[in-house]
């Protein structure tokens, strides 16, 4: 249950959230030009209960259209989703994106006729016998799963169209839904695309064919939707990590291993040198850990208990059981536990960019987004209980830090307390939570807690990043831990001698760098910012006679650091257009006059042609830029 929702926090300079009067003018103009709608102007169905109805009945619509279309279609479940709906169905005859016209066609005609969704209750065995009579099998496990789950829940049915009626449908539902179809644009819906799906989520059962759709209230958001989607589309990191060589994952090595390519390790590196930096700066030591230890190790934490299906299996080393690691927070703990601390070295904060692995299913792999192999930006703060809430401060300020650097200045915390099962006293679950709730109101962060959605080991806090199509990603989280501090018999020596269990906190900010990396190739859209980008300058060689111009000036820029490429024995508009492809910041033209003058004719790939401006000047610009991480200012 969600409780004091509060509002989304932001990162926003002064001159961003300035109050600024529009002139007569601009007002003009707005009228005439209505901004573009943003993913953030089309709520969700958790945001809009009137969507969610929408979403939820264009569902039901959509399979009364099927089975009116395709004879012997068998309905299973059709739930609403963020901005849409889908559908699974069992049924013979295979559906392409070629259907779907026909079917959202099917759809419209049902929309006009404004039947109303009559809700019924019916018993069990009502239920049963109306299901066996129309033979739908799904169905039929359907209300058996609900009896099971509670034999007294109420079992109810919504009709489309007066229950009896020739041409009505129905289906076995728990609602809600709108009050008749008529409540629904028919020019607001579309139907995206055709998956397979499994039964239940199970590839071992029957496999079902889906049907995605969206819904919105007119059909402005969806064209504006549609836009987004065309977008996010071009923007797709694994397609862009293909043409800008970034990355690999190949099936023929082993599905969801990434292999950095050399321009893709080079942002890894630039990335992971600013977070190292960032990390000694602000008082955290660096840990390396072995990738694998003995099975014991894993079920001292209870990963091998509660984690076994998203671990690999075990590997036989001398007639022991080891484990590749799928977390990194055991063997910090090992290394506390090699030690003897007291009060007064607390608290001690390690961090490490440890690589894990995980086991997922082929099906369920998505580029860099989900793979078996990754990198964590872990790390783990050992401290007192009384430290709890400067400790958070200090890690809601990293994540402040690192997150605008990239330029993500829209986010979402959710404060996550503790569930009915959990480990731990009343009383540090009692300060816990008041320390995270002092943390983010010393930060001045709007936030929303989720009352009971904790793990049972400790609260946490959870941010979502918005990138530049308005999408929000599951970022950074902060998760206190009362369990394995228990389990490992972790302890420091208080003032009075006696050994007390250490306040063990999890936080990572990137997440997994191959996830994160992907969010940056999406919301860069591949054109990195320059200190950031695997070649920032691009030096063009006009003819080869200044050659050793070019080269003199490729020297002086490696040595401010600045990574730099040479081009020549082509013609100058080719390898514009290559360095333009390959999104490069800063493209210099070099020819016998910029030679001669000591100059280069700068073009960016933001802004196109600059103009001539001597080589110095253009070297000082861009290695400032690099070295500040802020964007390059010709």
């Amino acid at each position: 249950m969600l409780k004091n929702k509060g509002h989304m926090g932001r990162f926003c300079s002064v001159r961003g959230c300035a109050a600024q009067t529009p002139t007569a003018e601009a007002e003009v103009v707005a009228e005439e030009e209505a901004p573009m709608l943003t993913l953030q102007d089309l709520p969700t169905s958790d945001e809009s209960d009137t969507m969610l109805r929408v979403r939820h009945s264009c569902a039901h619509i959509m399979a009364m259209a099927v089975q009116k279309l395709f004879r012997g279609a068998q309905c299973t479940i059709g739930p609403w989703i963020d901005h849409g709906f889908y559908y699974d169905f069992a049924m013979e005859e295979p559906l392409t994106r070629k259907s779907l016209p026909r079917i959202k066609k099917e759809m419209q005609k049902i929309i006009k006729k404004k039947l109303p969704f009559v809700k019924e209750e019916v018993s069990v065995e009502e239920a049963r016998a109306r299901i066996e009579e129309i033979g739908e099998t799904y169905k039929l496990e359907i209300l058996d799963s609900i009896v099971a789950r509670d034999p007294n829940a109420p079992i109810t049915i919504y009709h489309i169209g007066e229950p009896g009626e020739k041409g009505s449908w129905w289906d076995l539902c728990a609602g809600p839904h709108v009050e008749n179809t008529g409540d629904i644009d028919p020019n607001a819906i579309s139907l995206d695309d055709v998956a397979g799906a499994y039964w239940r989520g199970d590839e071992d059962n029957a496999q079902l064919q889906r049907i995605y759709g969206c819904a919105f209230s007119n059909a402005t958001e969806l064209e504006a939707y549609h836009k987004i989607r065309e977008e996010a589309a071009k923007r797709d990191h694994r397609q862009l990590g293909k043409e800008l060589d970034l990355f690999s994952i190949t099936d023929d090595v082993g599905g969801g291993l990434v292999f950095w390519h050399p321009k893709g390790a080079m942002i890894r590196h630039t990335l992971e040198q600013f977070w190292k930096e960032i990390h000694l700066k602000q008082g955290y030591q660096l840990l390396y850990t072995p990738h694998i230890a003995k099975v014991d190790l894993w079920k001292t934490s209870g990963h091998f208990d509660f984690y076994s299906e998203s671990m690999f299996d075990q590997m036989d080393v001398e007639d022991e059981e080891y484990q590749l690691k799928p977390m990194n927070c055991p063997f910090h703990v090992a290394i506390y536990k090699d030690g003897y601390y007291s009060y007064r070295d607390l608290p001690l904060r390690w961090a490490e960019l440890g690589t894990v692995y995980r086991y997922e299913r082929s099906g369920t792999m998505h580029g860099l987004f989900r793979v078996r192999g990754f990198t964590q930006d872990d790390a783990h703060i050992f401290c007192l209980p009384d430290q709890i809430a400067p400790e958070i401060v200090g890690v809601l300020d990293l994540i402040e830090e690192l997150l605008s650097t990239f330029g993500f200045s829209e986010y979402e915390v959710n404060l996550s307390t503790r569930p009915e099962k959990s480990v731990g006293s009343d009383e540090i679950w009692d300060k816990a939570e008041a320390a995270l709730i002092q943390a983010l109101d010393t930060k001045g962060w709007g936030y929303t807690i989720d009352d009971g959605g904790g793990a049972f080991y400790g609260p946490k806090i959870d941010i979502k990043i918005r990138d530049a199509l308005g999408r929000q990603w599951q970022c950074s989280t902060v998760q206190l831990d009362f369990n394995l501090p228990e389990r490992f018999d972790m302890s420091y020596i208080t003032p009075e001698n006696r050994k007390e269990r250490p306040i063990m906190i999890h936080r990572a900010i990137l997440g997994s760098l191959e996830r994160f990396m992907g969010i940056l190739i999406e919301n860069y859209a591949g054109a990195f910012p320059a200190w950031l980008a695997p070649v920032q300058v691009s030096l063009l060689a006009v003819t080869d006679a200044v050659m050793p111009y070019v080269e003199d000036v490729a020297k002086k820029m490696r040595e401010d650091g600045i990574r730099v490429e040479t081009v020549g024995g082509m013609s100058i508009g080719k390898a514009i257009r290559n360095a333009e492809k390959a999104k490069i910041p800063v493209m210099c033209v070099i020819g016998e006059r910029e030679a001669e003058g000591n100059t280069l004719s700068v073009r960016t790939y933001a802004n196109g042609e600059i103009g001539t401006m001597p080589a110095d000047a253009v070297r000082e610009k861009v290695a400032k830029a690099a070295h500040d991480r802020t964007q390059i200012e010709f």
